[in-house]
């Protein structure tokens, strides 16, 4: 998982998140795109969790 890709996803749809309430969208509508914006979310933890941990497996293999 991409780090960057993730981020800007996340950033565009919280853009999308905010537009579409000034809009008047329905519930529906913005549940859906804010849980999306959880399950990206939680995606960037663990592709950061990964990296770390890659990163700590190769300074203590040394």
């Amino acid at each position: 998982m991409d780090i960057q890709t993730l981020t800007v996803w996340i950033k565009s749809h919280y853009q999308a998140l905010k537009n579409r309430g000034d809009a008047g969208q329905t519930s529906t509508e913005l549940a859906l795109i804010a849980g999306a914006l959880l399950v990206g979310a939680s995606l960037l933890v663990l592709a950061i969790r990964s990296k770390l941990l890659e990163k700590i497996g190769i300074i203590n293999g040394g």
